[in-house]
């Protein structure tokens, strides 16, 4: 028997259809790879991003207010500057955070849920609440809330431990 005589080509040699379910379980690990691959890096640009908003954006801020006093004295202008500055990073950073959950969405495949506030939905009894509960919490939100978490325990910690007393001493010596 032929190789063309055969009714199943794979069957004609042995080893050859074992290596062409081989060859397709690999083609389809490639995609879901470079997805999870996608969003490793979704996840790390997210986790990098929002520890920026509360730490280097403050940063860059008072750099850029520090440029714009020079070497004078402190000015209610480098206040504003660090202001604006710090309003327009932590805007940008919000926007790209948002943006790369969109992408994140997208990618995974979850469906959107409806971002109207509370005292904007109907009031009537339509089932509105059901779409935003059946769609959870993705894991690109629960690394910023995670990020929340622990920029508030810092600051508590930081707050009670070692910022000092807020109230300034009045009486070094002799105090009743």
């Amino acid at each position: 028997m032929t190789f063309a005589d055969h009714p199943d080509p794979h069957e004609a040699w042995p080893g050859t259809r074992g290596a062409a379910i081989a060859l397709t379980a690999a083609g389809r690990d490639g995609p879901r790879r470079l997805t999870a691959l996608k969003r490793l890096a979704l996840a790390g640009a997210t986790a990098f991003i929002a520890a920026n908003i509360w730490t280097g954006c403050p940063l860059l801020a008072l750099w850029v207010g520090s440029q714009a006093v020079g070497q004078g004295t402190l000015s209610m202008a480098a206040v504003c500057v660090v202001i604006l500055v710090l309003g327009a990073l932590v805007f940008g950073s919000v926007v790209m955070l948002t943006w790369l959950n969109g992408v994140y969405d997208e990618l995974t495949g979850r469906p959107r849920a409806e971002s109207r506030a509370r005292w904007l939905r109907s009031m009537r009894a339509e089932g509105e609440g059901r779409v935003s509960h059946g769609v959870g919490i993705s894991a690109l939100e629960r690394i910023v809330m995670v990020n929340v978490y622990v920029a508030v325990i810092t600051l508590l910690i930081w707050y009670v431990f070692f910022a000092g007393s807020p109230t300034p001493i009045f009486c070094n010596t002799h105090c009743y």
